[in-house]
C-alpha cells in the first residue's frame, strides 16, 4: 500500500511540482551518486519549509522515501494524518523524547529501504542562522545500520521566479570516519558536524550559482 500510494502521489504531483518549483539538480560527483539510489540509504537534508519533503521525494523519484516527521504533523487534522500514514511516514514524538522511531527506521533500512531525515528537527525561526544545529539521530542510525548517508541541499526557492536549486552530495560512509581513539559520543558528534558541514558547503556552492545568475 505504501509503495503504491507513493507512486500515485508522484505521478499526480509531478507536473505541478515541475511547473511551480522548476527544479535544477546539481551534483557533487554524478559518477558516484545520481538521482538513483542503490540499496539502503539515509537521505539527510536542510530544512526550510514543510514542502521540503516533496522536493526530496521528486529528487529521488525511483525510490520510496520513508520520512521521519515530528508528532506535530500528525496532529494537524485527520486528512494530514491519513496522508502521512499512507506515505509510510515515521512518527517522531519529540515532546516525550521517544526514540523508538530509530528502531522503525533501522527496520526499514534492514529491508533495503530509504529513510529521509531532517536533522535540524524543526523549521528555523526568522533571523536564525541556517542550517540549525543537527540532531545526531541520522549519524547514530547510519552507524547502527551500516547505511550510507546521502546529504542534499535545496535553496528554498518556493513559488518564486527563481528555480529551486538542489545539490546532491556524495554518499558518506560514516563507519569510515569512525576513529577508534575516540569515544562513541565524540565520534557521533564529530561525524554529525562533518555531515552538517557538507550541507553548508553545498549551500555555499548554490549561493554562488544564484549570485552568478543574478549578475547576468
Amino acid at each position: 500500500m505504501i509503495f503504491l500510494f507513493n507512486w500515485f502521489v508522484k505521478i499526480t504531483g509531478w507536473l505541478p511540482y515541475k511547473l511551480l518549483v522548476r527544479p535544477k539538480i546539481y551534483y557533487e560527483d554524478r559518477s558516484v551518486q545520481s538521482r538513483k539510489i542503490k540499496g539502503n540509504a539515509i537521505v539527510v537534508s536542510n530544512h526550510n519549509a514543510l514542502l521540503d519533503f516533496a522536493v526530496t521525494m521528486f529528487t529521488f523519484p525511483t525510490r520510496t522515501l520513508r520520512c521521519a516527521a515530528a508528532e506535530v504533523m500528525f496532529k494537524k487534522n485527520f486528512l494530514m494524518t491519513l496522508f502521512l500514514k499512507l506515505m509510510g511516514t515515521v512518527r517522531v514524538d519529540r515532546d516525550i523524547h521517544d526514540f523508538s522511531f530509530l528502531g522503525k527506521c533501522k527496520s526499514i533500512l534492514s529491508k533495503g529501504g530509504v529513510v529521509e531525515i531532517y536533522p535540524e528537527s524543526r523549521l528555523p525561526n526568522p533571523g536564525e542562522e541556517r542550517p540549525l544545529e543537527f540532531k545526531t539521530s541520522a549519524v547514530y542510525l547510519a552507524l547502527e545500520s551500516g547505511a550510507k548517508i546521502i546529504p542534499i541541499y535545496n535553496n528554498a526557492k518556493y513559488f518564486t521566479k527563481d528555480p529551486m536549486r538542489i545539490m546532491i552530495g556524495k554518499p558518506i560512509d560514516v563507519r569510515e570516519l569512525y576513529r577508534d581513539d575516540l569515544s562513541e559520543k565524540d565520534n557521533i558528534e564529530n561525524i554529525n558536524a562533518y555531515v552538517r558541514g557538507k550541507i553548508i558547503e553545498y549551500g555555499n556552492q548554490i549561493r554562488l550559482i544564484d549570485e552568478g545568475n543574478e549578475k547576468q
